[in-house]
């Protein structure tokens, strides 16, 4: 009787990359959705609290969260500053440090 400890592993290590994904994709959904929920909630005040002036003050604590949801997409979808981004900027800073050595 033989175990292919090897395959074993490579699928634990799969399942554990899926989870970290999985666990990645569900904070960004929780963020997208409380981002639009305090979003709409601020602009309700603010469109019956609105004085004479008019002022639309909502759109500054948007603009500023909407930042901060926009790297957060970049982080989750284009996998910037992920693990294996960290990785390959390493990889490649080794390979250039040991060229120029």
């Amino acid at each position: 009787m033989s175990t292919d400890f090897g395959t074993a592993y490579q699928q634990d290590e799969a399942y554990k990359a899926a989870l970290k994904r999985a666990e990645m994709l569900q904070g960004y959904y929780i963020h997208v959705l409380v981002f639009t929920v305090v979003n709409a909630g601020l602009f309700l005040i603010n469109l019956l609290t609105r004085g004479e002036d008019g002022t639309w003050w909502f759109v500054w604590p948007l603009a500023a969260w909407g930042i901060a949801l926009a790297i957060n997409t970049l982080v989750v979808f284009a996998g910037v500053f992920t693990e294996g981004w960290k990785q390959r900027k390493a990889d490649e800073l080794y390979r250039r440090s040991r060229q120029h050595a």
